[in-house]
């Protein structure tokens, strides 16, 4: 399970990079926004570099996305608030992709929470032996 959390953690961080450069004004013109670009912008960084720690560490993999995704989420509540109060963006294409990215990253976290911890293998920090027979290890 642990092998689905990558690719969720992958096309979230290319999806806050695409918003990012939209509010930049690079993909797409007429939807510029400064501040929202940047947020997405550090949203987009953290959940890749997430997704790079996943294969430097694989064993960590559920932690990393738990911990990304939750970000993530964290910053799109931020961002659906300031788009709520008025200081935000208010246009359709920036609420759909609030909406959608919301559905995307609740699902990773699912997935994330639902996938079985790694256990250290032998020799590995935090792995334990049994003792085998009679007591001999």
């Amino acid at each position: 399970m642990t092998r689905a959390i990558r690719p969720f953690v992958f096309f979230e961080g290319a999806a806050f990079v695409a918003a990012a450069l939209t509010h930049f004004g690079v993909l797409i013109a007429g939807y510029e926004h400064q501040k929202a670009g940047t947020a997405e912008s550090v949203i987009g960084i953290v959940l890749l570099l997430g997704w790079v720690l996943t294969w430097m560490r694989p064993r960590s993999t559920r932690g990393i996305g738990l911990a990304v995704q939750g970000f993530a989420l964290l910053g799109t509540l931020v961002g659906i608030f300031t788009i709520a109060i008025g200081v935000g963006p208010r246009t359709a294409p920036d609420i759909a992709f609030h909406i959608g990215i919301v559905v995307v990253l609740v699902s990773g976290l699912i997935v994330a929470a639902r996938a079985r911890v790694a256990k250290a293998g032998p020799g590995e920090a935090g792995a334990t032996s049994s003792p085998g027979p009679a007591g001999i290890s």
